[in-house]
């Protein structure tokens, strides 16, 4: 735990604290390790990935084709949703 804080216990975090805190979470946290293995696109790395890494980097391309695929309208519909989410876990 990086910043010492469980995010559902901070009832008043904004959305820019929020995005803040994110943007700053270092490599060696949890969500840190997935974040670079999202976003390693150098080969020589990638020749040396685990099984696991492979397997997340993998999920996650896969993931991110599909969306890509999405119309305005089910793109509308996925951020709307996010947003409500946000606003119930933030207020």
């Amino acid at each position: 735990m990086q910043y010492g804080i469980r995010l559902r216990a901070e009832p008043d975090m904004s959305w820019d604290e929020f995005c803040t805190l994110l943007a700053g979470i270092m490599p060696e946290t949890p969500l840190g390790q997935i974040v670079q293995i999202r976003s390693e696109n150098d080969r020589e790395k990638l020749k040396n990935f685990s099984p696991e890494q492979k397997r997340i980097r993998n999920e996650w391309r896969t993931r991110e084709l599909k969306q890509a695929k999405w119309t305005d309208e089910e793109a509308r519909k996925a951020v709307q949703e996010f947003q409500k989410i946000i606003q119930q876990a933030f207020g």
